[in-house]
This record gives C-alpha cells, sequence and structure tokens, in this order.
C-alpha cells in the first residue's frame, strides 16, 4: 500500500496567518522533493513552500487567498517510493497487532482484552530483547519513532534548504536598500530570472501589488527577444549597451534645441533595431551602364509623352525583380521564431525616397508585371506623394527588397541598413566613368557603384557576390532584362 504523508507549512519565522498568494501545483501533479507548492507573502519578504519529499499530490487542502501559519496543512502527497522508517513502523505495528490478537483468544471480555494488550506488549519487548542477542537493532517505540521522524524530517527541511526554501527574514535596514527599490516576486521567479540573467527592476508585474509573476518574467523576455532591447532598455539583442552621456552642451557656447520630425522619431527606433538585431554584411561590386545609359537617353521622348520620366532608378528596380527570381533567398524573411524561411511569390520593391521630413520607403507592387515605362509612372507618382507627405501605410508595407539610390548626390559607397523584415537592400552611388581594360586596351566605361547589405543569418557572402555580378551582368545590356 503506498504511503501518505500530510504536507505542513515548515518554520517560516515570527510571523503568522500569512496569506497565500499563489498556488503554484493542483490536485494529481507530480512533485519533486523541494519543488515550490505556494507561495507565502508577509508585510516584508515573500517566500515559497517547498515539498518535502517527491510523489503525487493527492489532496490540495488550501487555495489563493487563504491565511496559513506555521504547522498548518498544506495537503496530502503519496510518496513515489517507500519510506524506510513508516516501512519499520508498519511491521513493527503488525507485530504488535499479531500479539494482540494471539492473546486475545485465550481470554474474554474487558480482562481478555487487556491482557491481550499486556501480551501484546510482551510479546514486542521479547522479541525486542531476543533481537538484541542476535546483534540486530532493538525496535523503537511509538514515540521515539515519532519523536525521531520529526527530527529527521526537520533536518531534512534544514539540509535541503536552497534557492528554493526561504531564510529567515532579513530586516530591510540589514539590506541597505529602500525596501521600495526592491521588485516584488517570490523565491521561485528570483530564482528564474537569476538563471535567465533578466534583472527583476526592469520587469513590470501583474500580480497583487504589482507582484512579478513567472508568466511576467516569461513575457518580458520574449518581448525582449522579438525587440532586440536588452533589460536596461538601451540595448540590443541582449547587448547590455551604455546609455548616451547627458551633457550640457550650453557650457561650451550658443546652442538651439530643434525637435526630430516625426518621421525621424519613427523611423529612428525601427533603424537602431535592424541595425543590432541583425548581422549585416555588405558586398561592393561595380556595374558598366554605359549601354544602359545610351538607351535611357534615347527613352526620353518616349518617356515624356508619357508624362513620366525615366531614371536609372527604373532599370535597377527591373533588374532586381530579375535578381529575385534567380536566386529565390533573396525574396524571403525569416519567420518569427526564426527557425524556417518564408519564400515569397511575389515581387514588391520598395524605394528610398528622401523628403524634407526624412526618409520614407513607398513600395511599387507587382513589379515583375510591369514595363519600364509602368515602372516610371509608379516610382513618379509614389515619390510626388512621399515628398507631399500623403502616402498611406498601406503604400509602404509588403516590400520584397529595398533599393536607396544616392547617385543624384554623389559618394562612391556606403553601407545601407536593411529593412527588417527584408534580408537585404541596395545600395546605389554616383556612377563615375573610369578606365576599364576590355583585353586589348583601356576604354572610358561608366561604372555604376553597387552596396548589397545583406543579412548573413540568411544569405552567405558567395550568394551576395553572385547576385550583385548578376545584377551588373543586366545591366551592362538592357536587351537582358526583356528575356
Amino acid at each position: 500500500m503506498a504511503n501518505r504523508k500530510e504536507i505542513k507549512v515548515p518554520d517560516i519565522g515570527d510571523f503568522d496567518e500569512i496569506p497565500v498568494i499563489e498556488v503554484l501545483v493542483a490536485e494529481g501533479d507530480s512533485v519533486e522533493k523541494e519543488q515550490s507548492l505556494l507561495t507565502l507573502e508577509s508585510d516584508k519578504a515573500t517566500m515559497d513552500v517547498p515539498s518535502p519529499d517527491s510523489g503525487t499530490l493527492v489532496e490540495l487542502k488550501v487555495s489563493q487567498g487563504d491565511q496559513l501559519s506555521e504547522g498548518d496543512v498544506i495537503g496530502v502527497i503519496e510518496l513515489a517510493g517507500d519510506d524506510s522508517d513508516e516501512g519499520a513502523d508498519e511491521d513493527a505495528g503488525s507485530e504488535a497487532d499479531d500479539g494482540a490478537s494471539e492473546a486475545g483468544d485465550s481470554e474474554s471480555g474487558e480482562s481478555r482484552e487487556a491482557d491481550s494488550n499486556l501480551a501484546g506488549s510482551d510479546e514486542q519487548d521479547a522479541d525486542a530483547d531476543a533481537g538484541a542477542e542476535n546483534g540486530k537493532p532493538k525496535p523503537e517505540s511509538d514515540s521515539a519513532r515519532t519523536d525521531r521522524g520529526e527530527s529527521e524530517s526537520a533536518a531534512a527541511e534544514t539540509e535541503s534548504n536552497g534557492d528554493d526554501l526561504p531564510a529567515p527574514p532579513v530586516p530591510f535596514t540589514e539590506m541597505g536598500r529602500d525596501p521600495s527599490s526592491i521588485p516584488h516576486a517570490s523565491p521561485a521567479v528570483r530564482k528564474l530570472a537569476r538563471e535567465l540573467g533578466v534583472d527583476l527592476t526592469g520587469v513590470e508585474g501583474s500580480g497583487d501589488n504589482g507582484r512579478i509573476t513567472a508568466e511576467d518574467l516569461k513575457g518580458h523576455v520574449k518581448s525582449r527577444i522579438e525587440r532586440g532591447t536588452s533589460t536596461q532598455g538601451s540595448a540590443g539583442s541582449g547587448m547590455d549597451v551604455a546609455p548616451p552621456p547627458e551633457i550640457d552642451f550650453a557650457r561650451f557656447g550658443e546652442i538651439e534645441a530643434r525637435e526630430l520630425s516625426r518621421i525621424q522619431k519613427i523611423s529612428g527606433p525601427n533603424l537602431h533595431r535592424n541595425w543590432v538585431t541583425i548581422p549585416h554584411v555588405t558586398q561592393f561590386d561595380e556595374a558598366d551602364i554605359t549601354e544602359m545609359e545610351s538607351f535611357r537617353k534615347a527613352s526620353k521622348e518616349d518617356a515624356e509623352r508619357a508624362g513620366t520620366k525615366m531614371t536609372p532608378l527604373v532599370f535597377l528596380i527591373k533588374a532586381v525583380v530579375a535578381g529575385l527570381k534567380q536566386f529565390p533567398k533573396f525574396n524571403t524573411s525569416l519567420s518569427a521564431d526564426g527557425e524556417s524561411l518564408v519564400y515569397k511569390k511575389y515581387f514588391h520593391v520598395g524605394v528610398a525616397v528622401d523628403t524634407p521630413n526624412g526618409l520614407m520607403v513607398p513600395v511599387i507592387r507587382d513589379a515583375d508585371g510591369k514595363s519600364l515605362l509602368e515602372l516610371a509612372q509608379d516610382l513618379t507618382e509614389l515619390s510626388g506623394k512621399a515628398r507631399d507627405g500623403k502616402l498611406s501605410r498601406e503604400d509602404m508595407q509588403g516590400g520584397c527588397m529595398t533599393i536607396s539610390s544616392l547617385g543624384g548626390i554623389g559618394g562612391t559607397a556606403f553601407t545601407p541598413i536593411i529593412n527588417a523584415p527584408e534580408v537585404a537592400i541596395l545600395g546605389v552611388s554616383k556612377a563615375e566613368t573610369k578606365p576599364v581594360w576590355n583585353g586589348e586596351k583601356f576604354k572610358p566605361r561608366l561604372m555604376l557603384p553597387l552596396s548589397l547589405s545583406y543579412d548573413h543569418r540568411v544569405i552567405d557572402g558567395a550568394d551576395a557576390a553572385r547576385f550583385t555580378q548578376y545584377l551588373a551582368y543586366l545591366l551592362g545590356d538592357v536587351r537582358r532584362l526583356m528575356l
């Protein structure tokens, strides 16, 4: 028959009638020795009550809100294995009962019952004496076994006192800290926080009086991973970055403070998140666009008749779409859990537009099904809306890859920041005429600098080099864009 044992509230110091703020188990649960069963909260501290043994919780006698004191019964546990002490109790008790039964058969009435008890006692003492003569330990009496059991239980509780068992309450004056500055959480939650490396001062509690629960802690860790911020709120993806220094610049001369634009306030945190959480690598290359530029200038009148403008960016959009088809991994996004890649069957290309209020990225949809003139018209329309501040949220969503062109301004190369959840972004600098060796002699060619930043979790360096080479191949002869 399985052994059952009552679980009682251990020594909790000079406290009485402490409320139960959290019950961590339910009837029928399998529990391990020292596993926290419930959490108590006094005026000065919270403490977990552990299980004294391993087994199955067959009865739970408390619920949240109950008030407990030392010695109160929490529940009943069915032990996982036989306990030697309890087995000895049962054997000794059985012998005593057998002796009482044999003596009782020879007598009658109340005197027979009394003689039975005496006979049982004499027989048990005789057995004990015989055992002693044979070198066996003398069985303990009921009272001795009870005293020893309580003593061993107290000793076991003392030995197992670790992170799950609270030490006697420490006055806050001895802690050297203001009580209001200490996060409100149970010892079990504090232990979990230490294992996860989380500072509880940055966790918001949803329990009574702002108490931090295990779910609060797990939610905090999950949000840190998703946002890529540290516990301090100023670091990225677990990196404890020191906050920027606060400097009174007026000490050095005249200053003027201007508030950031709305777009800068929105884009700034996103750029910071993308730069810190995505392992950026940038591949630099050049494309010979001499022939492309000649064709573009020759198409100027056709574009004007269509009410638009043929810019080099139109050809880049066409080339990027072809590149996404040739290298499908560039047209993906990492799943939220980082365990899989989402391959997209559509081709929407984002184009960074410089506006008076900041950088904006409208998206040209279904770019794979549009001609150069149609792409030019979409680009002209979206760029105008961006500069006028009339872009809708839908106009800036769903991009597969972004192009950031500084060709109209200048520069030789740069490292564009990936626009998550995309995995790559193409930067374009100002084209420059250079002498290029054709195998026989140097010839002047118009070379366009390309800067491809990619997410190294998804794309390898070899794939990035192949991608830029493919773009250069297409831009080198625009007739290939028609294939």
